[in-house]
């Protein structure tokens, strides 16, 4: 885990750099605060960036710079705030024999995820709930103490799939329509901004083009004045602005309605025809996206690994998606933007949740000229309501099919429902995102809070970006 310290530096010149531009050498005060960041010197490089920002003369790039380092840096305080007595009385609730040396083989084992920041060891915030996952002795210890964990939501798309292979008549055409009314708020705490001031607020909206979403509709907002982004956005948002008011929070809500579709396609290996490498479609989906997909040699060496002689894309896909289904578990995961290397992380820490097994699964497919597209929004099962992303593959012939990588096999011993979501999808989803790291309409001028997905929403000032510590979200789903 040190190495996301050590690495940190990439992310926060990645990010920040722009499209098109030549790079040029930081100045002195910039390197230094890189220096202090990848150090976990995070006092000193929030000093030494903040007072870069304040400074005449810089140009877009160093700003943008300077501010990813300074948001990165308050980012890892707010995920990393245990110490080593906070995660032991935590695991003491169920363990009474837990001390120093079970710490340590929990670090051992990647069970618990930490940084060294001003010299001292802290802990990832959500440490303790992981553990219970990644570990079976402390989810046993759980279990005796509680009851066993009822996995309703499993249950549920094991019947809803069930459904959908039933109701499916043509491979790939979406089945099972699901009329929702969402309601989405947004509320920024009081004096999170000085009053008077104005607060903008991009909010998640519906993907439009897709077979599975639509009839779309936005039936009210707050405030009223709004403005939806093109279709062509492959980041869909809705645009509002307030003035804040002393304390009072400021409140922004969406209301639409659309419909949502299930989609299975039922593939077999004899369906699938060569790639057309040619072709643009493929070469775009096929590339490396830094800083996030990269062929580096731990990738090359994984596939091969997963993948032998293999040489069917289909064949190829459920492998890797097999692997990552037996060898990662699902954990609550760091905030995406302190994380250099996601994929990286997922194969090292061998956890991760959606997002994060989604990346590895498009890094790894990409890798062996597999074109993956990545898709997120939100889960939308009746008391599941959460954010969300998976992918979809392209497979020639075929056209674009969706692969949910985190859902994983199914506890069943009927073959399509148990792999049901290596080639389809539930209908409880809401579209946002068709790609990740893409502009946001009007442009956003800070280093945003999630640079990579678009699901909660993002919040700014003209005195910088308003982290999600700053607001909250929620969701209220009708079904109708």
């Amino acid at each position: 885990m040190i190495v996301i310290i050590r690495n940190i530096l990439l992310t926060a010149l990645l990010l920040a750099a722009t499209s098109g531009c030549i790079f040029q050498p930081a100045p002195p005060n910039i390197i230094l605060a890189e220096s202090l960041l990848k150090n976990g010197e995070l006092t000193k490089a929030t000093k030494i960036s903040a007072e870069i920002l304040k400074s005449s003369g810089l140009s877009p790039k160093e700003q943008a710079k300077a501010d990813s380092i300074l948001e990165i840096c308050y980012r890892i305080k707010i995920d990393f705030t245990l110490s080593e007595d906070d995660v032991l009385q935590g695991l003491l609730k169920y363990n009474s024999r837990a001390n120093n040396i079970e710490l340590l083989r929990l670090e051992k084992e990647r069970k618990i995820d930490f940084l060294v920041i001003e010299g001292k060891k802290c802990y990832f915030k959500n440490s303790v709930r992981n553990i219970f996952l990644l570990d079976s002795g402390y989810a046993k210890l759980r279990a005796d103490k509680e009851g066993p964990l009822i996995d309703s939501l499993s249950l549920f798309r094991i019947a809803h799939s069930t459904d959908v292979l039933k109701k499916t008549e043509i491979p790939g055409k979406p089945a099972i329509p699901i009329r929702m009314k969402l309601a989405y708020a947004i509320s920024v705490s009081a004096n999170a901004i000085p009053s008077g001031d104005t607060i903008r607020c991009w909010m998640p909206f519906p993907r439009e083009n897709n077979l599975r979403q639509k009839d779309i509709q936005l039936t009210a907002s707050e405030p009223s004045a709004n403005l939806i982004s093109p279709s062509t956005d492959l980041q869909r948002s809705i645009y509002l602005e307030k003035i804040a008011v002393a304390n009072q929070p400021t409140i922004f809500k969406t209301e639409f309605e659309f419909t949502s579709y299930a989609q299975t396609f039922q593939l077999t290996p004899e369906m699938i025809i060569p790639y057309h490498k040619e072709n643009a479609l493929y070469k775009e989906f096929t590339a490396e996206r830094a800083p996030q997909i990269i062929f580096n040699d731990s990738i090359k060496s994984l596939a091969k690994s997963i993948l032998g002689n293999e040489t069917n894309p289909l064949l190829q896909v459920i492998k890797i998606y097999k692997w990552i289904n037996d060898s990662v578990t699902w954990a609550s995961a760091l905030e995406y933007s302190i994380i250099p290397d996601i994929p990286g992380f997922v194969m090292k820490q061998r956890h991760g949740d959606c997002g994060m097994q989604t990346m590895l699964f498009m890094t790894l497919a990409r890798s062996v000229g597999i074109p993956v597209k990545w898709q997120s929004g939100w889960m939308l099962h009746p008391g599941e309501v959460n954010l969300h992303d998976w992918c979809e593959v392209w497979y020639e012939g075929i056209g674009w099919v969706p692969l949910d990588q985190s859902f994983g096999l199914q506890n069943n011993l009927n073959t399509a429902i148990r792999d049901f979501y290596i080639t389809g999808i539930d209908a409880y989803r809401l579209i946002v995102n068709d790609d990740f790291s893409k502009p946001l309409s009007p442009a956003k001028k800070y280093f945003r809070s999630e640079p990579y997905d678009f699901q909660r929403g993002e919040v700014e000032w003209k005195g910088g970006n308003l982290f999600f510590d700053k607001w909250k979200w929620h969701m209220d789903v009708t079904y109708q």
